[in-house]
């Protein structure tokens, strides 16, 4: 029993190998798991205490765990079955398919990246970039939805900027879920973005499975009272107004509501505006193809973030104007549903797109670029200013959220203007402005939003006359 034993050396180290392997796996690395899942359980019970919605336990579970609760879940597993005899495989390879869809689609919720990274470096570019403004008569009313209820925020989609300052803006009230399409899955982009909470969805080669399963996620979030973020309108606007609504995720969130047993599901407006949208030249390119693909080069978006740093670093940078955030008025599910005269996803849709136009905020440069197209796209700086000043008064009447530096219309017009002509849409001579020929649809693009709100026509043609021949009235600005 105690004789000495000669093995060979590399047998030797193997034996050693194995061990060391065993004992981390069964000892070292639960340990390990157990310790940082213990801090992450403290941190983000202390963080639950400064957030209006707190984070649902759901949020923080091992992403595995939410993979294996989701496709062993009844309906999953009917729609697997379902799946296999529509396509003639076994049930098992269907399964296996389910299981890779549902890995696609569960993100990596991790609060330090949420809470530690991404909300500073979202406030960082937001600032860095615009004077953020946020505002809206039913702010309030945020406070007063019910804390069992699961709220849904559903905004227009101007931007990529609109994830950055979405998730600063909110981060005092819950962390947010995105649903991200399909251009997010790029290394590094898409570990970065899981961290943050955020799924991935398809808006193409999907099938009858894949949608089963995203919309029982879906589902299940919102019953675990994750906060959800959607843009309902499935992309970016390409003409700078607010678009129709896409149904898909919000018919998966009424389908799976029970008017009686579940709890409520709040809905929120959110109107975003920009007095610069980054990628507006390439959205207005794509919307006069006539498609949704924007042939964005690496090097050019390097080039740009560069340039910006440059100008930073010199003391020379003009920040993009303004950005601002208004709340519309809340939306309970259970009340639509029940007092409506004719609920549906569709008219559902339509009431929260009408409350988030309603809520869209009036910035310098698109209310310039609504009274230039209100004065035939030439006229003097009086003319131009009247004009905004009619603006104004109308949308006053239509309780419109509007942000003007100081409240001041003169300086208000001066911003718009020197926005403007630094992007060489304008040219101004003395008094007298101008649009520059072949600027048209980029100045359609800013006045877009100023007037869908009148109810105008947002389209431009070099012959437009859309005069307003409205008397001055006395200004009623909010700021």
């Amino acid at each position: 029993m105690f004789q000495t034993v000669e093995i060979p050396f590399w047998l030797l180290i193997l034996v050693l190998a194995f061990a060391a392997v065993t004992f981390a796996s069964h000892f070292l690395f639960p340990s390990v798991r157990w310790f940082f899942r213990r801090r992450m359980e403290r941190a983000v019970a202390r963080l639950n205490t400064r957030l209006a919605r707190p984070i649902e336990p759901f949020r923080i579970m091992r992403r595995q765990d939410q993979v294996t609760r989701l496709i062993y879940d009844p309906k999953v597993m009917e729609a697997v079955r379902d799946y296999a005899r529509q396509i003639g495989v076994p049930p098992n390879v269907a399964f296996e398919r389910a299981r890779s869809y549902a890995r696609e689609i569960v993100p990596g919720f991790s609060t330090a990246t949420y809470f530690g990274f991404a909300i500073k470096l979202a406030q960082r570019l937001s600032q860095g970039l615009y004077d953020v403004r946020l505002g809206g008569g039913e702010a309030k009313a945020l406070e007063k939805i019910d804390s069992s209820a699961s709220v849904v925020f559903v905004m227009n989609h101007r931007s990529n900027m609109d994830y950055v300052l979405i998730t600063w803006l909110a981060s005092s009230h819950s962390a947010l879920s995105y649903a991200v399409g399909e251009w997010a899955r790029v290394w590094p982009l898409k570990a970065l973005i899981r961290a943050m909470g955020a799924y991935f969805i398809r808006r193409r080669y999907s099938n009858s499975l894949y949608r089963a399963i995203l919309a029982r996620y879906v589902q299940m979030s919102i019953q675990q009272g994750t906060t959800q973020a959607i843009f309902p309108e499935g992309g970016l606007s390409l003409n700078g107004s607010v678009g129709k609504a896409q149904k898909g995720l919000l018919h998966y969130i009424v389908r799976g509501f029970n008017v009686h047993d579940s709890a409520d599901v709040v809905f929120v407006p959110v109107a975003l505006n920009y007095d610069r949208v980054l990628e507006d030249r390439v959205l207005i390119t794509a919307g006069m193809h006539g498609i949704r693909r924007f042939p964005v080069r690496a090097k050019v978006v390097l080039g740009f973030i560069l340039r910006v740093l440059w100008q930073k670093a010199r003391g020379r940078f003009s920040p993009f104007g303004y950005a601002a955030v208004c709340y519309g008025e809340p939306l309970s599910l259970r009340d639509f549903l029940t007092q409506s005269p004719a609920p549906s996803t569709r008219t559902l849709s339509e009431a929260l797109m009408l409350r988030i136009r309603a809520a869209v905020p009036v910035l310098p440069v698109p209310l310039v670029a609504a009274a230039l197209v209100q004065s035939d796209l030439s006229c003097s700086k009086d003319t131009l200013t009247q004009a905004s000043q009619s603006i104004l008064d109308m949308l006053s009447d239509k309780n419109a959220w509007i942000h003007l530096p100081d409240g001041q219309l003169e300086q208000a017009i001066e911003t718009g203007l020197s926005v403007l002509k630094r992007r060489g849409v304008i040219t101004q001579e003395g008094d007298k402005v101008s649009l520059t020929p072949s600027q048209s649809d980029v100045l359609s693009f800013y006045a877009a939003s100023v007037l869908q709100r009148l109810d105008a026509p947002t389209g431009i043609a070099p012959s437009a006359s859309l005069r307003l021949d409205l008397p001055p009235r006395p200004k009623r600005v909010k700021s």
